[in-house]
């Protein structure tokens, strides 16, 4: 089993600045990517950003590209997302997600971490 638990949610100030971090525990298994997802009241969840576990590359959607930043710490089993410059648009439910290396898709999934922004 594994299981995967976010913190670092909470509440800022539009232009202020947020840590996500997503913690996986359980029965060790290969990683393909690690990602971000967040979805708002009344839409979609959306993607926000990926690492590849393996040589680090990362993918931003255009809606926070040049804000977040995301990373990993292999040894620990953990990925983050910084936020900075948080928008008025950002306030989501987050969740982190990983894809194994044997799927095709994100199939892993954390329970989500609240974000909200005040102007």
């Amino acid at each position: 089993q594994v299981t995967l638990e976010e913190s670092g949610g909470g509440a800022a100030q539009a232009g202020g600045s947020l840590r996500l971090s997503c913690a996986a525990s359980g029965r060790p298994f290969a990683v393909y990517a690690m990602a971000w997802f967040r979805q708002a009241p009344m839409k979609e969840r959306e993607f926000v950003s990926s690492i590849r576990w393996s040589g680090g590359s990362t993918t931003y959607s255009d809606s926070v590209k040049d804000r977040f930043i995301i990373s990993r710490h292999r040894s620990k089993n953990e990925w983050y997302l910084q936020m900075n410059n948080l928008k008025p648009e950002d306030p989501a439910v987050y969740f982190c997600a990983v894809q194994r290396v044997e799927a095709s898709e994100y199939d892993r999934w954390g329970q989500g971490t609240q974000v909200t922004v005040s102007s």
